[in-house]
């Protein structure tokens, strides 16, 4: 046996002792993730920022699309990150028979490297759609930017499910601290749009540095699951589904809303791109980065599924209610201070733009407890279902403000309904 599968026999051996030791969901990991998602939150807006400070809000539409185009295909490859956590954390309660294994940073790096090569192979069918200028570099961009982030995700996941929390935030970290170093460099140097595209995916690479410097990280991306490859493959497609999905929703929807208005977004578009941009980060950044925060959480209380549901939801609530208030009041002040007297959403716009976000960071939560369940297949279905309604409602005869609030607000609540659906069924 090798030194990474003895590693993974060691810490299925010891069983739910090693769950509940370092490895357990604690004040201490939550604030060490909570602490790497601020920073990573700040590094975000600090890349909106010099973006929106150097690019006319036309350009900054361009910018926004690239963006949520990385931000959609880097979300679907959390699914890696879902079943890497769930599988790892699910096998420190059992006792690990001899069977197959499979080394999920090997079918990361397969994985990332055939959708690089699938998506500049048929980027003749979409880039057009998507991308008005600058279309080789964005392709370029985008792929080699997929296969590293598929690979960063799965070791998140490994990090997550051995509670590593102080590696998950430094991986996370460190993606956030590099794109702001090349959007700052293409702020001063006057870099334009490329530059920002570069600063948009200069993070993927992040995992390299912290596999350079860290044994923990190293132990944990030589670990091999049990089952074999099918089966690890077949429970993260599901979960890259659900994943993608959630992420047209979460990061990609300026793609969407490009796709649905059928032309340039202007500068209206750059308005609403940035508004719906900010108004989700608070809540939705945090979640997503502590996704495997929640899942190992679902996975710890796997015997009150429905239970463990009421504190994440709790909080979601009370601070997207705070939010709401906030965005409305401050708001439109806050975003002419920062951003400039031609970005000017109304203060209705953005509260009602910010319980949108309260609906989405919901079901992620449902999400979440759904795919800690292996639901896999409800998983998928609610965030499929909810991104389909949300991109009918999107094309619906009315103007761009209101169509998108109409969307943010009425798909997710479909999601919803089918994990819970689910998640019942289950429980009973």
């Amino acid at each position: 046996m090798t030194d990474a599968g003895a590693s993974f026999e060691a810490l299925s051996a010891t069983g739910a002792d090693q769950i509940s030791g370092t490895g357990a969901i604690t004040r201490s990991s939550v604030a060490r993730v909570g602490a790497a998602t601020a920073i990573s939150a700040v590094c975000g807006y600090a890349v909106l920022y010099l973006a929106a400070r150097a690019l006319d809000p036309a350009g900054f539409s361009v910018f926004g699309v690239f963006w949520g185009a990385f931000g959609l295909v880097g979300g679907a490859a959390y699914g890696l990150l879902q079943e890497a956590t769930r599988e790892v954390r699910s096998a420190g309660y059992v006792e690990i028979a001899e069977g197959p294994r499979t080394h999920p940073m090997r079918i990361a790096t397969a994985v990332g490297v055939v959708s690089a090569l699938v998506m500049a192979g048929t980027s003749f069918l979409w880039a057009p759609h998507v991308f008005s200028v600058s279309r080789p570099l964005s392709v370029a961009l985008l792929s080699v930017g997929l296969a590293g982030f598929c690979i960063h995700a799965t070791l998140l996941g490994l990090l997550a499910g051995t509670g590593r929390w102080g590696g998950y935030g430094a991986l996370m970290v460190t993606d956030a601290i590099m794109r702001v170093v090349v959007a700052v460099a293409a702020f001063a140097v006057g870099w334009g749009l490329d530059g920002f595209l570069w600063a948009t995916v200069a993070g993927a690479i992040g995992w390299l540095l912290l596999l350079s410097v860290s044994p923990g990280a190293r132990t944990a991306a030589g670990l091999r699951t049990p089952g074999s490859t099918a089966t690890f493959l077949r429970g993260a497609g599901h979960s890259i589904a659900a994943a993608g999905a959630s992420a047209i929703l979460v990061m990609g929807f300026p793609v969407l809303l490009k796709a649905t208005s059928g032309g340039d977004l202007g500068a209206a578009g750059g308005v609403v791109i940035l508004a719906v941009t900010l108004t989700r980060a608070p809540l939705l950044v945090p979640l997503t980065a502590m996704q495997g925060n929640l899942i190992a959480h679902f996975v710890d209380h796997r015997g009150h599924r429905l239970r463990s549901l009421i504190a994440p939801a709790a909080v979601v609530l009370v601070i997207g209610a705070v939010g709401v208030v906030a965005a409305g009041l401050l708001g439109p002040w806050l975003i002419r201070v920062a951003f400039g007297d031609e970005y000017g959403p109304g203060g209705l716009l953005l509260a009602w733009l910010t319980a949108g976000a309260v609906a989405i960071a919901l079901l992620t939560v449902t999400g979440a407890a759904t795919v800690a369940a292996g639901l896999h297949r409800a998983y998928s279905i609610g965030w499929v279902g909810a991104t389909v309604v949300s991109a009918a409602l999107l094309s619906l005869p009315m103007g761009l403000t209101d169509r998108t609030v109409v969307a943010l607000l009425c798909g997710p609540l479909v999601g919803i309904v089918v994990h819970l659906a689910a998640l019942g069924r289950a429980a009973r």
